[in-house]
């Protein structure tokens, strides 16, 4: 896979003094001090460099294996195609299905929506290895037989913290593991790579408006990279959050202000700002699922995470085109 232009330059910029700016030209993306559920600090960033100091592991195992069974495996038979919309046993069985591989389909209620749709996405992206733009969320007879076999899904980094995230860029797929056993698959949308300037609400009590009793409106601009490397969970917030990147629920951050949270719009391309987006209807969950100190490992699909160490986002910068028009008092809920 070719790098993206922002992944091709990132490393030259970031070596050539980046972490000497960071305190002039991180206005977006630090950790603030608001409503925090543990009090830590920032992480500490590393150089982008083949130096990083970590090393990645001589041969990766695959993350979805088919294991052999000395009796065959009893499978039932799908008379249909199951498509947005649809009701019965036959989605409850998915559904179910689903569950136990890890995935979240949300309740097994025999109703095929959209948390089901997202999560078959997420399988056809990470058991099939269905491009993400080809993928259908449908789920046909032969997907159905397939879904039935004995399948494994294991880590990239089974020696890492115990429980630990890991972030496949190129799948656009998120993982949790819980003692190397997945917790939570889920469909995920990253940064784009695209410059944007707009303006922004900042919340009281996060970076930038940290003692602040309204929300303070601005003009930004940025990149919507998100960097790959290896990353520690440092700070969770419950509920909505609202900061220069863009309002996220439930948010969990591992790179400075960019975070794990959930979002009402996760499509099946990057769409935000650096984050990691999932649906709203499971971040309570995924954030239950991590604590500060995991390990959170994320494939660009250019360099193994280790090349980078825990890589510098890009760091926002105030537009200099940016009018102050009216102060707003009203939080956004545009997502990051």
């Amino acid at each position: 896979m070719n790098p993206s232009p922002a992944q091709r330059w990132l490393p030259a910029f970031a070596a050539a003094g980046l972490l000497g700016t960071v305190v002039i030209a991180g206005v977006a993306m630090g950790s603030g001090n608001g409503d925090e559920s543990s009090g830590t600090t920032e992480p500490v960033a590393s150089l982008v460099t083949d130096e990083s100091g970590l090393t990645a592991p001589a041969s990766t195992q695959p993350v979805v294996e088919t294991v052999q069974t000395s009796a065959p495996v009893k499978k039932t038979k799908l008379d249909r195609t199951l498509v947005d919309g649809v009701v019965g046993k036959d989605v409850k069985r998915v559904q179910r299905r689903l569950t136990e591989l890890g995935f979240w389909p949300g309740p097994a209620d025999g109703v095929y929506g959209s948390q089901t749709i997202k999560a078959v996405w997420a399988y056809e992206k990470l058991v099939l290895g269905t491009e993400r733009s080809l993928a259908t969320g449908q789920v046909t007879p032969a997907m159905w037989n397939k879904m039935q076999d004995e399948i494994v899904i294991q880590p990239r980094r089974p020696d890492s913290t115990p429980n630990h995230v890991e972030i496949y860029l190129p799948e656009q797929v998120l993982i949790i593991f819980h003692d190397d056993e997945p917790q939570m698959i889920t469909h995920m949308s990253s940064g784009t790579d695209e410059e944007w300037c707009e303006e922004v609400t900042i919340s009281p009590g996060e970076y930038g408006n940290e003692d602040g009793e309204e929300p303070l409106v601005r003009g930004e601009c940025g990149i919507s990279l998100t960097p790959g490397g290896v990353f520690e969970v440092y700070r969770q917030v419950e509920g909505v959050r609202q900061s220069a990147l863009g309002g996220m629920w439930d948010p969990v951050y591992f790179n400075y202000g960019i975070a794990i949270h959930g979002a009402i719009n996760v499509p099946l391309q990057p769409a935000s700002h650096g984050c990691i987006r999932v649906s709203q209807s499971i971040s309570p969950d995924m954030q239950d699922l991590m604590t500060n100190g995991d390990q959170v490992f994320v494939w660009d699909g250019v360099e193994e995470p280790e090349f980078y160490g825990a890589q510098l986002p890009v760091f926002n910068w105030l537009d200099p085109d940016y009018e102050t028009t009216t102060t707003s008092t009203t939080t956004t809920t545009t997502t990051t």
